[in-house]
């Protein structure tokens, strides 16, 4: 199906006078992209049926992969590249003239994750697809996402995100596939005269999961897979029986906000009623599903992977129990085996507190039925690993203890393959946060290192860099990623270095552009562009790097004569509502940007920009254009990190600790070509255990340092109410839980040979186009293919030799 632009410029005009009943001349950009979005939509349809019915016709096994967030980024673009159609969209819509970039700017950008998580599970699907592997997310269709962020006075303010006000046209909604999901109520077991016992519900919520879903495109292969959102809705039958807006609001709450406060009770019972309706309506849907492959239930793990993303979704364990014992009537003992055979899980985080437990009484209320099969879970697991483990490690490794259910005990009980996302982070859940799990499985335990998709984000995002890659070794690399390591070729070449330095000054220039028209600040595009783009939390570690810029402002004021190479630190992360001490964080970045950036002593040299509402498309901005990537983080606490990925992967320098996939990239671009800095995980587990870390001793002795956190609290930066007295009370009275204080020195060393490199443009750009060259080990493809030949033994399905196929392992 080869489109040319004639026939586009004439199907186009005919689908928006078809939606419309008025001449595209007259259609307003927003009305333009519905009509684009459905054209395009239309387009693949064919491909989305195909490769369905394919799957089913040749018995694929197929991936399921459960996530709480999915961050899908804007779609219009991607989908028509993916095709292969986006030049000639663009040319027909030239001759229309219609502006692409225009059109393309109206669509929403979907609010459905929070950060990492939910875009590491996008870039999945895409190689999912890419790689032609039978592969299917599973999520929530939220009505407001996460949150709109504001900034009143440099304070964060969270507002609705209505993406839905228009149509979202990617989306199908399937009545078909609807599914009932059951809370609460009384729920009892009854022997029948069948044999078995028969599960009976009273006096049960129940809801309508209703799914939507989205094509997700493989890149030029004719392979459209599914990502499927689900909504929660009054049932049909029900509907008479609901007459007030009180009555309703328990249903249509569950699927209207990502990530509810859980600082109360009802928030966190709201977020556990989200996680099972989630899974829930997914499982259900995937039985029904395999019943199409016409095979024995015992065959569910040669057809079936379902991959738990963190510990959000790991009640499809028991719900998959439930499945198969309640309504397919096997014996424990089959049900079981399926289950473990079936299920895997992915761990994001060493932090404990963020590994999710939840109050006994809450879920024995919310869902009785679940809460009976984790309770034999949980028996059945300490009578049989008590005699050969011992008292300490059965407790500790037990699902249900001092009154809560361990969500992450689940998890890898219940599953056949726990993996982490970076070298680093899965050896540290083997020695240390799941390390009594590691003795009793060791054989369930890898490392699966997060990957991202060139394909977005340099291909999509940085279209110049792409071309001049193209030019100088072919296009063999968009396939094969491992292909880039020809680009080193080129490090010594004058005239490439001086193309890359070229391409790179354009991106700062669009985005300084970009920065004067929503933020009102002029910067100057040849400074260095030193950017941390990323959740807001301690350990990640923005108020290091705030107390680093308030350095550089006080050296300026102090030595106003001083030459100095000019910095515009650039920030984007989203705090979560009750995260007090983050949003403080956030206050004391704003106020310090409204000191630097109004202060004639500083001019050019220092300027602060914290863009509001971070998200995809603004990363899409942003990340072509930056110099330096801020991952400091202190050693040991970032699982995996990849905005690190996408940075690099545009020929940004990574500023960084010896943590998470920092190690890693460090290993493949080689030291000379990263800002290593800080304490090691090693030196972090020393001084945790021998507690002889006295920040306040710090504080005391560094006149340097001291003049920095005195800042926080002297009246220097203005706006302030009690914030920055607040950080400072946490570092230096609070001992400083992630050590900023100690890494300070560090830290600004590893800046100052930044400034020392910056110096030398061509020497800067040289390790710049290293960084792109030795980007390809962190393609989201490597990734999913060793997920799926190590966890889910799942097949590629070519059709042909078109598509990725990335076989080539990068080697460092």
């Amino acid at each position: 199906m080869n489109l040319t632009v004639q026939e586009f410029i004439e199907e186009y005009k005919t689908q928006f006078q078809t939606m419309f009943a008025y001449s595209y001349e007259e259609g307003t950009t927003e009305q333009h992209y519905t009509a684009l979005g459905i054209f395009i939509k239309n387009y693949l349809s064919r491909h989305w049926k195909e490769t369905r019915e394919s799957y089913i016709k040749e018995g694929a096994k197929q991936v399921y992969y459960f996530s709480m967030e999915f961050l899908p980024g804007r779609q219009l673009r991607n989908n028509a590249y993916n095709l292969g159609i986006l030049d000639i969209i663009k040319e027909g819509l030239t001759e229309l003239d219609l502006s692409f970039d225009s059109i393309a700017e109206a669509e929403a950008d979907p609010a459905l994750g929070n950060g990492g998580l939910g875009r590491l599970a996008s870039c999945f699907m895409d190689s999912l697809a890419s790689l032609s592997i039978p592969g299917n997310g599973n999520g929530i269709r939220y009505q407001y996402g996460l949150f709109r962020q504001k900034f009143v006075d440099g304070y964060q303010v969270e507002v609705p995100e209505n993406w839905l006000r228009n149509r979202n046209v990617w989306e199908t909604r399937n009545n078909k596939s609807t599914c009932l999901v059951r809370f609460g109520g009384n729920v009892w077991l009854e022997p029948n005269d069948k044999g078995y016992y028969e599960a009976k519900y009273e006096n049960t919520l129940n809801v309508l999961a209703v799914p939507y879903d989205t094509p997700m495109v493989g890149y030029r292969n004719n392979k459209v897979n599914n990502l499927r959102l689900w909504s929660a809705e009054i049932p049909v039958e029900e509907e008479a029986n609901y007459h007030t807006l009180d009555e309703i609001q328990p249903i249509s709450e569950i699927t209207q906000v990502l990530y509810p406060d859980d600082s109360n009770y009802e928030g966190q019972l709201l977020r556990l009623k989200q996680e099972y309706f989630m899974v829930s309506a997914g499982v259900q849907s995937i039985i029904r599903h395999f019943r199409k492959y016409n095979v024995p239930r015992k065959n569910i793990p040669d057809k079936i992977a379902i991959h738990i993303n963190d510990t959000h979704p790991a009640l499809a364990i028991p719900e998959l129990m439930r499945i198969l014992m309640d309504e397919e009537h096997l014996t424990w003992d089959q049900a079981w085996e399926i289950t473990q055979k079936t299920c895997s899980y992915t761990n994001h985080t060493i932090l404990r507190e963020a590994l999710e437990k939840w109050p006994i009484d809450m879920m024995k209320e919310l869902l009785p039925r679940i809460y009976m099969i984790i309770e034999e879970i949980n028996r059945r697991f300490v009578d049989y690993h008590l005699p050969l483990y011992g008292e300490r490690i059965t407790w500790q490794t037990a699902i249900l203890q001092n009154g809560v259910v361990n969500m992450a005990h689940l998890a890898v009980i219940g599953s056949h393959s726990v993996n982490g996302v970076a070298k680093l982070h899965t050896d540290i859940l083997m020695s240390d946060v799941l390390k009594d799990f590691f003795e009793i499985y060791p054989e369930r335990f890898n490392n699966k290192t997060n990957g991202i998709t060139q394909r977005r984000w340099v291909h999509l995002a940085n279209p110049e860099l792409t071309a001049l890659i193209d030019e100088k070794i072919g296009e063999e690399w968009k396939r094969n990623p491992a292909e880039l390591k020809v680009f080193k070729g080129f490090e010594q070449d004058e005239e490439t270095l001086k193309q890359v330095a070229e391409i790179k000054l354009n991106n700062k220039k669009r985005l300084a552009d970009y920065i004067e028209e929503v933020k009102g600040i002029q910067v100057n595009p040849r400074a260095l562009f030193d950017v941390q783009i990323k959740r807001l939390h301690a350990y990640k570690r923005q108020h290091l790097n705030a107390l680093h810029i308030l350095h550089r402002y006080l050296e300026i004021k102090r030595n106003p004569d001083k030459e100095v190479v000019p910095r515009v630190f650039i920030f984007g992360a989203k705090a979560a509502p009750s995260y007090v001490y983050a949003k403080q964080i956030i206050k004391v970045i704003n106020s310090i940007a409204d000191l630097v950036n109004n202060d004639p002593d500083i001019g050019d040299k220092l300027k602060v920009v914290f863009f509001e509402n971070y998200g995809v498309s603004l990363a899409e901005k942003i990340i072509p254009a930056a110099d330096i990537g801020e991952q400091i983080s202190l050693a040991s606490m970032e699982a995996s990190g990849t905005s690190n990925m996408k940075l690099m992967a545009n020929g940004a320098l990574t500023m960084a600790t010896l943590d998470g996939a920092n190690i890693e990239i460090k290993d493949f671009v080689g030291e000379d070509n990263i800002f290593i800095f800080g304490l090691t995980d090693k030196e972090v587990y020393e001084l945790k255990a021998n507690q002889s870390y006295q920040s306040k001793e710090l504080y005391e002795t560094n006149e340097q340092l001291r003049r920095v956190l005195d800042a926080l609290k002297d009246g220097t930066i203005p706006g302030l109410n009690g914030e920055g007295s607040a950080i400072f009370d946490s570092l230096v009275h609070y001992n400083d839980e992630y050590f900023v204080l100690k890494d300070f020195e560090s830290y600004v060393d590893a800046q100052n040979r930044a400034d020392a490199l910056y110096a030398k443009p061509m020497e800067w750009t040289r390790k710049s186009l290293l960084n792109i060259a030795s980007s390809a080990p962190f393609s989201a493809d490597y990734t999913i293919k060793r997920y799926a030949d190590d966890i889910w033994k799942v097949k590629q399905y070519f059709t042909g030799d078109e598509g990725v196929q990335p076989l080539d392992e990068p080697l460092a």
